[in-house]
């Protein structure tokens, strides 16, 4: 059996890969790996609020191996701290690290290299190519995924999309050039339900701002109310 960690975004690739891993024979998930910006306590480009992750790590029954990076930070550090979080699956007997990217070559390079020599593979449940996402998404719509776009690249994409659920209403808006799963960054989103979860997460989304060239909005608890300052959306 693969003792598989997965990479956690909160968003809904990472939580389908999660969903799709665990109906192949060969893999046991053993934790959601997840990078957060020490200082703001989120997800960093996603600006989801780490108690969000911990509702979703407990509604999966999975184990969080948080990632904390000091803002700013350099991809010096990032690279560090990730050898770290390696070299511990290592010892706790992972042998793949799986990732929800689904087409873009570069990105899935740089995984493999970061994971050469040390005994731990990549694995990529979800990757094909740009003409598979339309059918992708249609699929985990249809298995009762549900989603909030948390992220807007306004070079990408109107900003009010922003907010938005991801349902098939938004996939019919969005703009021919943009990618169904916002593959190529024109969105990022939070997955509040889904088969990968025991019970959806219940949810609103609060205040939005813009922040380094990104339109964030906050994503809420309805008991947890605090508001989100310009400094919790830092990457």
């Amino acid at each position: 059996m693969k003792r598989v960690l997965l990479s956690w975004s909160s968003g809904k690739d990472s939580a389908w890969a999660l969903h799709i891993l665990r109906q192949r024979g060969d893999v046991v998930v053993v934790g959601l790996l997840t990078t957060f910006n020490e200082a703001a306590g989120r997800v960093a480009m996603h600006a989801v609020r780490r108690e969000l992750v911990e509702a979703q790590a407990k509604e999966t029954g999975l184990p969080l191996w948080p990632i904390l990076l000091p803002w700013p930070s350099t991809n010096d550090i990032y690279e560090s701290r990730m050898q770290e979080a390696i070299d511990r699956a290592r010892r706790e007997g992972v042998t793949h690290i799986a990732f929800g990217d689904l087409f873009l070559e570069d990105i899935r390079a740089y995984r493999e290299r970061q994971l050469a020599g040390t005994g731990i593979e990549p694995l990529f449940p979800l990757w094909g190519t740009p003409a598979d996402t339309p059918g992708l998404t249609r699929e985990m719509l249809a298995a009762g995924l549900r989603a909030v776009l948390t992220c807007v690249d306004p070079k990408q994409l109107d900003p009010r999309f922003v907010g938005r659920a991801f349902d098939s209403e938004l996939l019919a808006d969005l703009p021919s050039g943009v990618d169904p799963c916002g593959e190529r960054g024109e969105f990022h989103t939070f997955c509040w339900a889904g088969p990968m979860f025991a019970a959806p997460i219940t949810v609103r989304v609060g205040e939005v701002i813009f922040r380094d060239g990104f339109w964030f909005v906050d994503v809420i608890q309805p008991h947890r109310e605090s508001p989100m300052s310009p400094s919790m959306a830092d990457r």
